[in-house]
């Protein structure tokens, strides 16, 4: 009698472990579907911000005759904007979006590239883009810039920007919805450093500011994330108690 109730024990300890295991599972993509749908929202919104660029281009190249060198960076520009639709429509999570924000950055200098090309100019130099908005394009200069609460540092910024921040003036900044609140994109959590980095991360200087450290305040989502992982492990282990409990209870009345 005694061995056949460890064995139910046993049995129905593995029954809730595995119960727990799949209700752990189940958090976990209603919690990666939670992430990855503003970031997913904000690449779209990209990337039709650049098909309203290449819209324009168009415009002011009508009548224009392009040589071989403008035409493949305009073809380049198109098909950015076509790979990063494709792109964005298929994001399953947030890391991938770097991908995207990889195309589009690229896709903008190729635009850049063509109106230098027409208007006889040298070809722009490699600059990131506007840290403030990357949908502003092509960064011009580094300007200091201390947000709210704060460090100081040099960030790259449109011509825009550059005037706005020199005139003591708030700059142009892209913002994301956390909760209720909007917020600049940098302080939307870890989801957006992926976002950051397809942009910006292949112009080394800017690695530091997108690596859970940015303007000192990064560390929020990193703590968020493991109090997320904290309370994940202590659902799993409140089952499985509750279940044990709920088990033993039912052995009242044996007498061991």
């Amino acid at each position: 009698m005694e061995l056949v109730l460890v064995l139910v024990v046993l049995g129905g300890l593995v029954a809730v472990a595995v119960a727990a295991g799949k209700s752990g599972k189940n958090r976990e993509l209603a919690r990666v579907e939670a992430e990855v749908a503003p970031v997913k929202r904000l690449a779209e919104e990209d990337v039709t911000a650049l098909g309203v660029e290449l819209q324009d281009l168009d415009i002011d190249l009508a009548g224009e005759q392009l040589d071989p060198g403008a035409n493949a960076d305009y073809q380049r520009a198109l098909d950015s904007y076509e790979a990063a639709k494709v792109a964005a429509a298929g994001l399953t999570r947030a890391e991938d979006v770097r991908h995207v924000t990889e195309i589009l950055e690229d896709g903008r200098y190729a635009m850049a590239c063509v109106r230098a090309r027409v208007a006889g100019q040298p070809l722009p130099q490699r600059r990131p883009p506007c840290f403030f908005d990357p949908r502003h394009g092509l960064s011009v200069a580094d300007v200091p810039w201390t947000p709210p609460g704060g460090t100081s540092r040099d960030v790259p910024a449109c011509a825009l920007d550059v005037e706005r921040v020199r005139a003591g003036a708030e700059p142009d900044i892209r913002k994301v919805m956390v909760g209720s609140r909007r917020v600049p994109y940098w302080q939307g959590g870890r989801a957006y450093q992926p976002y950051a980095q397809g942009y910006f991360g292949t112009f080394s200087p800017m690695d530091w500011m997108f690596m859970g450290m940015l303007f000192g305040g990064g560390f929020d989502g990193i703590g968020d994330g493991i109090g997320a992982i904290g309370e994940g492990i202590g659902d799993l282990f409140g089952g499985i108690g509750d279940g044990i409990g709920g088990m033993f209870d039912g052995f009242d009345g044996f007498d061991f």
